[in-house]
């Protein structure tokens, strides 16, 4: 039991079956989801205690719903049923007695919603939102479980700051607008960035249709269409290639950085990989001893960032030469791109590497496919090897390794003799 919420549960020790047996599950991937489901659920259980919520009345309301769903019912508290169509109320009186219910207590409450609904704050929706969404974080790592996690407790710290700590059940238009006021005069006072203020907005806005549509709350939808306009979608800048071989790639250009730093620098030069495709590359994705050297991009405990980012890319120039000192991958950066991108770049800042505010490590991606439009591969391969999707319907397997070899080979940079 955690030390924070055991003077609301004293059980001391939490025992509950996954309900799989080992013989069905050998490989324990059903238990697995079935521990991480349970723990989801009752961690959000601790959390509502911790609420000021009484341990009673929050047992006594999940058993209500739970109780509901095993007749088919959304559950409904008895306001929402007395505010609604006459004919649902109806027929949930006509299932009791269809299943000669009605002198039990517990389906009553359960059918005729007797147990009122516990109280929902803005402080507790990241929570909730999480536990709904539990499915979906199965296959991120940490790290991306970290960052998908961020900027949502971010917005809701703001939104509390600005019209304090409300029950989401009684979030009014007027409370929207005054976050979307606070944002506007940030924005005109401070110079931030429309977009992050829109994020904030959005944030919010889907989190609370999402614990809506799940518990059937029928809140207003107080946030929509509140968006700032006049947000500039940002783009990186890319690096020439002349920039690149002469000034990044150029003898000790790049000292100063560690050796897994610098060569994921060279790989990323010559392979157009996102930082974190890069940066979690292991022994089983790189394949060294195949007759044509390549990389390919896999989920591995991680979830990609489109359905078109798994790809193989042929290991050419300065990629492979970096790979071949790193057969097993980069441990020191493997799902910490972000150190990665942040340590790169300061260094690129401090050695005058980046010629303009808009240049950063991952202008090399950009700077990737420039080249291969510059030979004029073609938009297949291009798509292909960056992971993007194509426009058209998929058939076959797609260009092969050694197709894609022959492009890159075309565009291939230079390694430094001291890599």
């Amino acid at each position: 039991m955690p030390k924070e919420f055991s003077s609301f549960d004293r059980r001391g020790l939490v025992r509950i079956s996954t309900g799989v047996a080992v013989a069905d599950d050998p490989r324990g991937v059903r238990a697995r989801d079935a521990v991480r489901s349970l723990g989801a659920e009752l961690e959000t259980y601790w959390r509502k205690l911790g609420d000021g919520q009484s341990a009673e009345a929050v047992l006594r309301f999940e058993a209500a719903r739970k109780r509901a769903r095993s007749f088919g019912l959304a559950y409904r508290t008895n306001e929402e049923l007395a505010a609604g169509p006459l004919d649902e109320l109806i027929a949930r009186m006509k299932l009791l007695l269809d299943r000669n219910a009605v002198d039990n207590a517990t389906d009553v409450s359960a059918v005729m919603g007797g147990e009122q609904r516990p109280a929902l704050r803005l402080s507790g929706l990241l929570k909730e939102f999480e536990a709904i969404e539990q499915q979906n974080l199965l296959a991120m790592s940490p790290n991306q479980i970290k960052k998908w996690r961020n900027p949502k407790k971010r917005a809701i710290a703001n939104c509390i700051g600005v019209i304090g700590d409300k029950e989401i059940a009684r979030l009014t238009r007027d409370d929207a607008v005054a976050f979307r006021e606070w944002w506007q005069k940030r924005i005109v006072g401070g110079g931030l960035d429309i977009a992050t203020a829109n994020k904030d907005i959005g944030h919010i806005s889907k989190m609370l249709r999402v614990v809506d549509l799940t518990h059937q709350l029928k809140l207003e939808p107080v946030f929509h269409q509140l968006r700032l306009s006049g947000a500039v979608a940002g783009q990186r800048a890319a690096f020439t290639a002349e920039f690149v071989q002469g000034q990044i790639l150029a003898e000790g250009a790049l000292n100063g950085l560690n050796d897994e730093a610098r060569h994921l620098v060279y790989l990323i030069a010559d392979t157009g990989l996102r930082l974190s495709e890069a940066a979690n590359l292991t022994t089983e994705t790189i394949r060294l001893d195949h007759e044509i050297p390549h990389i390919q991009v896999r989920p591995n405990g991680r979830r990609l960032k489109t359905d078109h980012s798994a790809r193989d890319i042929p290991l050419v120039g300065c990629a492979l030469e970096a790979m071949k000192l790193h057969p097993e991958g980069f441990p020191r950066y493997r799902d910490k791109a972000a150190s990665l991108s942040a340590l790169v770049n300061k260094m690129l800042t401090n050695k005058k590497l980046l010629p303009t505010s808009e240049h950063s490590l991952y202008s090399l991606r950009h700077t990737f496919e420039d080249r291969l439009t510059a030979v004029e591969a073609p938009e297949k391969v291009v798509a292909t090897l960056m992971g993007h999707k194509w426009m058209r319907p998929k058939y076959g397997a797609g260009p092969s390794l050694a197709q894609k070899r022959e492009w890159l080979q075309k565009i291939a940079f230079t390694p430094p003799a001291l890599i």
